[in-house]
């Protein structure tokens, strides 16, 4: 017995057979690469177009798009909010380089354009409301840009792709991709797609109408190009509260304005602030007119609007203009602009701006 229990203990533990060794292995390495892919910080969630299911169509992936160059980036001067652009339009250069690369080179920063101050203006009133906006014809987002250094959340769309580079510089110079959502595609009054033209060295002037988008540049050359359509009640839900609608489309904005009728429709609460370029010339190339658009809005709930240079600003409420002088303009029935140093980047409606009237005063045009 003694002998039987010395050979069961010199017994020696069996080993893993060389198979199943491999195999584990390999198992070991599978779970760890999957494990290390899934935390990689170079493939972020955001990295690849999906479809959100707010939005019928991807979003421009900037991370996947090729990196402009040379990128040539300042601050906008003049601004309670300043932000960061990247031009776009070198197309001239080195015979005659836009104005603001000539500033850079002085060391000045970018002269402040006109629509990101208008911009700034009139959603300072809106803050602490939730809604978007709405930038149609983005160009390189010095509107975008404007309204996210706020706070907003924006909804950019551009069709020109040397335009979808420099906002992809300028989303992310100003840390703002998280509030700024941008689609490649014109929007429009249907689904499909359309030949755009666009100018080389001049990409701010492109447009749907091959006359529009050399009416102030004859010499430029001009390049068609196909792009994707899409109207703004397609896009944006019913649910989604719209603030401010931009629309600066070089004389297409009649058709846009038909594909987001829905949107115009909504109620004086929940009815956009619109502004919209009215340049009679651009619209005649595009086949229509300021007054067809006067028209439709006027059928849409928009009765109050005024001329801004080439700006219309439209609302469905009473214009009021609003100075921080301490004139007292309560009793007075019309005003003009100049007034107590008024300007147009003064115009608001009430119900949409919040007013302290200790500090300002407002009256009815």
């Amino acid at each position: 017995m003694a002998n039987a229990w010395k050979r069961e203990n010199s017994k020696q533990p069996k080993l893993l057979s060389p198979i199943l060794l491999i195999l584990s292995l390999c198992l070991l390495l599978l779970l760890f690469l999957f494990f290390f892919s899934a935390r990689s910080p170079s493939n972020p969630p955001n990295s690849t177009l999906f479809v959100s299911p707010l939005y019928p169509i991807p979003s421009f992936n900037c991370l996947e798009s090729p990196q402009a160059h040379p990128v040539v980036a300042n601050i906008v001067e003049n601004l309670k909010y300043p932000f960061l652009y990247s031009l776009s339009d070198f197309g001239s250069l080195p015979d005659k380089p836009h104005k603001n690369i000539v500033r850079l080179l002085k060391g000045k920063p970018f002269r402040k354009p006109d629509i990101s101050a208008t911009i700034q203006q009139l959603l300072e009133g809106m803050k602490g409301r939730n809604g978007l906006v709405v930038d149609v014809g983005a160009n390189v987002g010095m509107a975008s840009f404007a309204a996210a250094v706020m706070g907003f959340k924006v909804l950019a769309f551009e069709p020109v792709i040397d335009n979808l580079k420099r906002i992809c510089d300028g989303i992310w110079f100003n840390r703002v991709a998280d509030l700024v959502t941008v689609f490649e595609a014109a929007v429009s009054d249907r689904i499909g797609n359309i030949t755009f033209y666009k100018l080389v060295g001049r990409l701010d002037n492109s447009a749907v109408s091959a006359t529009g988008a050399k009416l102030a540049f004859k010499s430029n050359e001009e390049i068609a190009v196909q792009v994707r359509t899409i109207p703004l009640d397609e896009l944006i839900p019913n649910s989604e509260p719209v603030l401010l609608l931009k629309i600066d489309v070089q004389g297409w904005e009649y058709h846009v304005l038909k594909g987001a009728v829905k949107l115009l429709s909504r109620k004086k609460d929940a009815a956009p602030y619109l502004i919209y370029e009215e340049d009679e010339r651009l619209l005649q190339a595009s086949n229509s007119s300021a007054k067809e658009i006067r028209d439709f809005l006027h059928g849409v709930g928009y009765s109050h609007c005024v001329q801004h240079g080439t700006d219309a600003h439209c609302t469905k409420a009473a214009l009021v203009y609003a100075t921080s002088c301490h004139e007292n303009f309560s009793d007075k029935k019309s005003a003009a602009v100049g007034d107590c140093n008024l300007g147009p980047w003064h115009l608001f409606w009430l119900g949409k701006v919040k007013f302290s009237w200790d500090r300002i005063r407002a009256f009815r045009l």
